[in-house]
Order: C-alpha cells, then structure tokens, then sequence
C-alpha cells in the first residue's frame, strides 16, 4: 500500500505541475494579447484622428482619450487610461473594470509608467502587480494612452484551478490509501453481499436497502450505499416526473401547430399569419423545453421576460391559438384596451394552459370563452368553461404543483403541472391566480398581473 500510495502521489504532482504551468501561460498570453490589441487599437484610433459623430478631426488629447474610451469594453481586471500632461500635474480619463475599481492606481504609479524607458512593463504595487503598455500621442500637451491588467484578479482562476487539482489529488490519494487498506484486510468477503445487492436492483425497483450493523468500516460502505441508492431513486423520480411535465406541456403547441397546417390555405396573407403563428408556437415549445428542466431543478422558477405589449393584440393572438386545440364554440366575451409591461410568451403559455384545461373538462361544441381586461393598474386574463366546475374545498390547492380537482382525477393525460406552471408564470409576474366556480356551474380560471411588470425577469432588469 506504501509503494502504491507513493506512485501515485508522484503522478498527481506531475499532473498538478503541468496544469499549474499550462494554465499560468495561457493567462499570461491573454492578458499580452489583450494589452497588444488594446495598444493597436488606440494607435490606429490616434492615427486616424477623427470624431466618429462628427467627422472632424480631433485635436484636444482629453477628447482624443473620451472618444476612444466610449467605444471600449474592458475586460476583467483591465484599466484603460489616458494620461495628459499639463505642466507637471497629469489629468486622466479613466475606463476600469469593475472587479478592479478599488485598484489605488495614483499619479505617482502613472508618472513612474509614462517615464518609463520601454513602451511595456510590470509595475508592482501594493495591490497587486500591474502589466502594462503604454502608447504616446503626438500632440501638445503631452500625453500617453496605458492599458493595464491587475494580474492577481486574472490569475485568480488559474490559482483556484491549481488549488482544486491538490484537493482532488489529496482526496484521490486519500481514497486510494483507504480502498488499499481495505482490499487488503477483511472486508473482501463482506463486500460480496454488497455487490449481491447492487446486482439485484434495477430501475424498477431501488427500494431495497443493506442493512447497516455495527460501526465498522463495513457498516460505513452499506450506509453510503443506501445513500447512493436514495439518490438514485431521487434522480430517477425527477426524470420520471419531467417526462411526464414534458408530454403534459408539448401537446399544446403541437396541436396548434397541427392544427394551423392542417387548414392551411392557398392564401398568401393568410399562410404568412399561419407560419407566424406556428413560429410563434414552435419558439414557445423550445422555451417550454427549457422551463421544465429549470423546474426540474427548483423549486421558484424565475423566468419572465416582460415588455411593454398591446393587450389586444395579444388577446386576439391567443384567441387564434386556442381555436386549434379543439372544436369548442371559442368565444372572445371582453378585449382589454392599451399596454402592459408583460412576458407576451409566456401569458400566451398561462392562457393556452387555462385554454388546454378547459378542453379537457368540456365537449365538443361546447362553449368557452376568453377575455381580457386592464382594470385598477392590474391586467386580467381568463378563460370561462362550461364544465363540472370546481370544488370550493379544492380551489386552494388546484394550482400546485401535482394537484388534480375531483373533476379531473379519473382523466388520463398530463401529471398535474398545467396550473402549477400558470402559478408560477403569473408569480413571476408579480401577479396571482383566480379560481371562480361553483360545482356543476363551469368554472372561470384566470390570472391578473401588475401592468407596470413589477418583477425581475431572469436575466432581465426590474
């Protein structure tokens, strides 16, 4: 076990060593590129001299330096300065990144950069060590253009993979000196039942456990098996339930998209609104991909993107779309009139979700109605059924995630996720849902939102 611990923790330095250098070098060339691209940049800007605004050409040093700046993006850790000389006294106009924005880079390191012999250097400071490369400007008063990286932010990651790589190669080496210990002691024949149980189970059936006795190193691997196996269960109920979440959410824009090729015409207005609508549709498909795997995953979806929307433009896009999803007597009852600021995609998923949940709990030839309205700073979307209706004691918990009504228990198909998701779409609004009902009178499912989008859309602004 001493021998092969050794080998091994010679090869987990190497490994550790060649990372640690390739990583290093490869950071140390990208911040040479970036400052070389910086410096080409700037030189050609200078050389060319013109106001990209104006056309005219630009002799003042601070504007030269503003001009340029307004069009850069830094990268992390860079500083980007321009430097004047005025009589002594060095102005500067500054573009930093904001991982760097407490770097105490003062007059005394710039005139130490601009007086420097070479156009490029390393400056260390307190902060951290500073590369740098500078480019001078034909102009009175003197003046200089330094681009910078703070090495310590850049090379932070190459540091966290290095420190990685020793804790994996102690945890390796560890392990390995553990599992050699182990193979060479007693716990072969005690492993066996183990391996026996792992070969009995199957996906089918991962209820069974080793029973954990004494607090040995056997009773140690049995309950990290029993551990393994919940996870696995964990995992397989997760991929079981967004199988089900996916066939329950991509039925609807597939029967639209059906539905509108089906009956399409010869008419040129008339294909160009149906292929915009099966596009429609077939973008809120991709995105429906996307929000079950996030569902899968947490428990507070976020994933709004709200602008500013015609309400009745969309009211009538969606009136078009529920048409396909089945031969019921579709009828518009209220059109709300102006803008709110909305996720129009994902209103259209909540209302064809109510839609699709009204189709299942009616007949053909029954009527449905849709509407909207903007009322008191909130608009409302609702669709009204004909069907059994809804139990008051049920209405509470209709929304969540899984939950089914009387009315719908003995109907096949989706896993009970539709209003789950039209929950979490009107939430992520800012917005609830509403539930009016009485059994045996149909029922009207709607949702009402903030119509300024009081909410922070997942990669969006408030």
């Amino acid at each position: 076990m001493g021998w092969l611990v050794l080998v091994m923790a010679a090869g987990l330095a190497a490994v550790v060593l060649l990372v640690a250098r390739f990583e290093y070098t490869a950071l140390t060339d990208r911040v040479n590129r970036g400052l070389e691209q910086d410096a080409a940049e700037f030189h050609q800007f200078a050389a060319a001299g013109v106001d990209p605004a104006t056309g005219g050409r630009i002799t003042d040093p601070d504007a030269l330096f503003r001009r340029h700046l307004a069009a850069q993006y830094t990268d992390r850790a860079e500083l980007l300065v321009g430097v004047v000389d005025h009589g002594g006294r060095l102005g500067t106009v500054r573009q930093v990144d904001a991982s760097v924005q407490d770097f105490p880079l003062d007059d005394a390191m710039l005139g130490e950069i601009v007086r420097a012999p070479a156009s490029e250097g390393v400056l260390a400071t307190p902060a951290g060590q500073l590369r740098w490369v500078r480019v001078a400007v034909d102009s009175q008063p003197r003046s200089w253009f330094v681009a910078g990286f703070v090495t310590g932010p850049v090379l932070a990651d190459a540091d966290a993979t290095v420190r990685t790589l020793v804790l994996v190669g102690a945890v390796a080496l560890l392990l390995a000196a553990a599992v050699s210990w182990v193979v060479a002691g007693q716990i072969l024949a005690p492993v066996r039942t183990v391996r026996l149980a792992a070969a009995s189970l199957t996906e089918a059936d991962l209820t069974r456990r080793i029973p954990v006795r004494g607090r040995d190193d056997i009773a140690a691997l049995a309950e990290q098996f029993n551990a393994m196996l919940d996870r696995l269960a964990k995992a397989f109920r997760t991929r079981r339930d967004f199988l089900d979440d996916a066939g329950h959410e991509l039925r609807t824009p597939i029967t639209i998209v059906r539905g509108h090729l089906e009956l399409l015409g010869d008419d040129p207005a008339e294909r160009a609104e149906v292929v915009r609508l099966c596009t429609d549709e077939l973008d809120r498909m991709a995105r429906i991909v996307d929000d079950l795997l996030l569902l899968a995953k947490a428990e507070q979806p976020d994933f709004v993107r709200p602008q500013w929307t015609s309400i009745p433009e969309l009211t009538s896009d969606i009136d078009a779309k529920v048409r396909a999803l089945a031969p019921r007597a579709w009828t518009m009852e209220a059109l709300g009139e102006g803008e709110a600021e909305v996720d129009p995609q994902r209103v259209t998923q909540a209302v064809l979700q109510l839609a699709q949940n009204a189709v299942q709990h009616t007949a053909e030839g029954d009527l449905v109605r849709i509407g909207s309205a903007l009322t008191g700073g909130m608009v409302s979307f609702w669709v009204t059924d004909t069907g059994p209706g809804v139990d008051p004691a049920e209405a509470p918990r209709i929304f969540e995630r899984f939950a089914r009504g009387a009315a719908g228990a003995g109907r096949r198909g989706g896993a009970g996720l539709g209003l789950a998701i039209v929950k979490a779409i009107a939430e992520a609004h800012g917005g609830r849902t509403v539930v009016l009902s009485r059994p045996g009178e149909g029922a009207t499912f709607g949702i009402e939102l903030p119509v300024g989008g009081a909410v922070t859309s997942r990669g969006g602004t408030e």
